[in-house]
């Protein structure tokens, strides 16, 4: 890694106007997000319908991320395409206001979702290259942390906005385009694109060649992790089954969402200081598999079915400490790992291998629970995260 010197100058206009950029578009969609199932309720869709669009609109994403990639990596500006797709995520979360049949809100949060996927590399890739090497974790830290402060003031915008309209859904919907917007002009205004110089057209199988092997085993290291990185919102379930027996199901319900908002300011605080760390050891890679083997740890907690708060309170803060570390390490790392200019292609790849352990996890993790046990569940994680770990952790950088 270069030298401690290079990083002096690395919070400069493109890391605000990323960090701006993601805080004012999270805090966008997540209030889209939390009214999402109370208005398909109010014009007649149920559960079905609501796990349609979000899984069309998850896949529609992680293609758009890989595809988005390799794009990023054959224009000679990135930044138009990244502004386009922010544009496009705002309107289309807000055209949810104007519709009247389920298949509309599809159509909407569907479209939303493919502007998330496509700008995504490039975002990714604009940040890496205004920002020294050294400098990469606690660049990526932070941008990681100004999206999950979006993320907490989305839904307790949405909760006083019905508030104040008396539970208008579709004028939640309608305000969603004004923080959609001010990400739009954040990124426009702030984000600076440095000139990649000659641009080598090629063909998208070329463009998955030019993953160098240490890449692809970092890549392998990150599937087996995310193949049994379950779902955030399976803990608030089970903590909600945990402490129902005690202080019944309402108020264990209340307090689940209570633990998960802890989860949320750890994830958020972790992001940045493990960045921060990163940037001061001689591998990142050690930062990025300690926050596996967390991960391993908590797992681990969880399948001794613990039923007091304060317990449990600790497992969500130690989720939210690892996933925040997994998330801004596995973007620094896989800036390392690449030249610049393919970036895009990385990261691209990197998001897909994600998503595609995401479906996996919730699938495997959610039958375990279902059809033998939460231990089951949970020891199947904690083995894929201690696995994880230890590729990375072999990792030649």
């Amino acid at each position: 890694m270069p030298e401690p010197t290079q990083s002096k100058s690395w919070l400069n206009r493109t890391v605000l106007g990323v960090g701006l950029t993601s805080l004012f578009s999270d805090w966008s969609h997540e209030t889209a997000t939390a009214v999402l199932p109370a208005f398909l309720a109010a014009i007649g869709a149920g559960p079905a319908w609501l796990g349609a669009i979000e899984g069309i609109a998850d896949g529609l994403s992680s293609f758009a991320k890989l595809a988005g990639g390799y794009y990023t990596d054959q224009l000679k500006r990135r930044k138009p395409l990244a502004v386009i797709g922010y544009a496009v995520t705002a309107l289309a979360t807000a055209s949810v206001a104007f519709a009247t049949h389920a298949y509309h809100v599809l159509f909407g949060r569907a479209l939303a979702w493919l502007g998330r996927g496509v700008r995504s590399p490039a975002r990714k890739a604009l940040l890496a290259a205004d920002v020294p090497p050294a400098a990469y974790g606690r660049a990526f830290g932070l941008e990681r942390l100004m999206d999950t402060i979006g993320a907490i003031v989305g839904p307790l915008t949405a909760l006083w906005l019905l508030k104040v309209t008396n539970h208008n859904y579709r004028a939640v919907f309608l305000w969603t385009l004004l923080p959609g917007m001010i990400a739009v002009a954040s990124f426009w205004l702030l984000v600076r694109e440095r000139p990649l110089g000659t641009i080598k057209k090629q063909t998208f199988w070329k463009g998955l060649q030019t993953l160098t092997p240490t890449f692809r085993r970092f890549l392998l290291g990150v599937g087996i992790f995310g193949s049994g990185d379950f779902s955030q919102t399976l803990l608030i379930l089970y903590a909600t089954r945990m402490l129902a027996p005690t202080q019944g199901m309402a108020r264990a319900a209340s307090l689940a969402v209570g633990l998960y908002t802890l989860h949320n300011v750890f994830y958020a605080g972790s992001a940045y200081i493990s960045g921060w760390i990163s940037d001061h050891v001689r591998h990142r890679k050690t930062i990025l598999a300690g926050g596996y083997a967390l991960a391993g740890v908590t797992a681990i907690f969880l399948t001794t079915a613990p039923h007091r708060l304060l317990l449990l309170a600790s497992i969500f803060a130690f989720a939210g400490l690892y996933v925040g570390t997994e998330e801004a390490l596995e973007d620094s790392l896989a800036a390392d790992l690449m030249p610049r200019e393919h970036h895009g292609m990385a990261f691209g790849a990197l998001a897909a291998v994600n998503a595609l352990g995401d479906f996996l996890s919730s699938l495997v993790v959610g039958f375990l629970w279902s059809a033998v046990s939460v231990r089951a569940a949970f020891s199947f994680s904690a083995v894929l995260f201690f696995a994880g770990a230890l590729i990375i952790l072999r990792l030649r950088e």
